[in-house]
């Protein structure tokens, strides 16, 4: 194909242009974490949305600061009756890497007992506690696909990784779908103990191509 260069005198000449990308990540909603217990998206509260408005939504985490650093797991599990109970089935995978400041320590392998095999638990994300030091926190992503569908069963990716309490770097890598055909309109996320001090969720929606 031609390289076109247009000089100070042609370029106003250009009537049309092809379309500016308007992106597809939405804003949608975004909560802040000060010695939260939970933190808990719900459809139709507060300007949430997760209905059929975007196929896929996208959750990031932002510096989680546990309260404390034993049991601190990032976890989370969806609703299907607007939040009174967050206990739908599930079936899981996680796999996780981690290398220390030291240089000393690498792991590499399959997290067996951070699966679920048709359970109706919080999921672990982070797969590791997450250090509570003043520079330790939490980072990572979650989509969920088509939470509003009412004819399939949920899927789920996520990737989420921090500083452990021994300064080891850790990753999470977590999948799997929610074994159910009603649709979700709530998560909710949390430490496996303690509280959330500090950190953001922003919850985002993605445009269909």
């Amino acid at each position: 194909m031609a390289l076109v260069k247009y000089n100070n005198n042609s370029i106003s000449d250009i009537t049309t242009a092809g379309q500016v990308a308007t992106g597809s990540l939405v804003p949608i909603k975004t909560l802040t974490a000060s010695s939260s217990a939970t933190l808990s998206f719900v459809h139709g509260t507060d300007g949430v949305v997760l209905d059929s408005t975007y196929p896929i939504y996208k959750f990031e985490f932002i510096n989680m600061h546990p309260s404390v650093d034993t049991g601190s797991e990032m976890q989370f599990q969806g609703s299907t009756d607007s939040g009174s109970n967050y206990n739908t089935t599930m079936t899981t995978t996680a796999f996780y890497t981690a290398h220390n400041e030291a240089d000393t320590s690498t792991q590499l392998f399959y997290y067996a007992t951070k699966d679920q095999a048709q359970g109706t638990g919080f999921q672990p994300l982070s797969l590791y506690d997450t250090g509570n030091d003043n520079d330790q926190s939490g980072v990572g992503e979650l989509f969920i696909y088509n939470p509003s569908s009412t004819t399939f069963v949920k899927h789920f990716i996520s990737h989420y990784g921090g500083t452990s309490r021994s300064d080891y770097r850790n990753s999470g890598f977590v999948a799997g779908y929610f074994n159910t055909t009603s649709s979700l309109n709530g998560f909710q996320f949390k430490f496996a103990s303690g509280n959330i001090d500090a950190g953001k969720i922003k919850l985002y929606g993605i445009k269909d191509s």
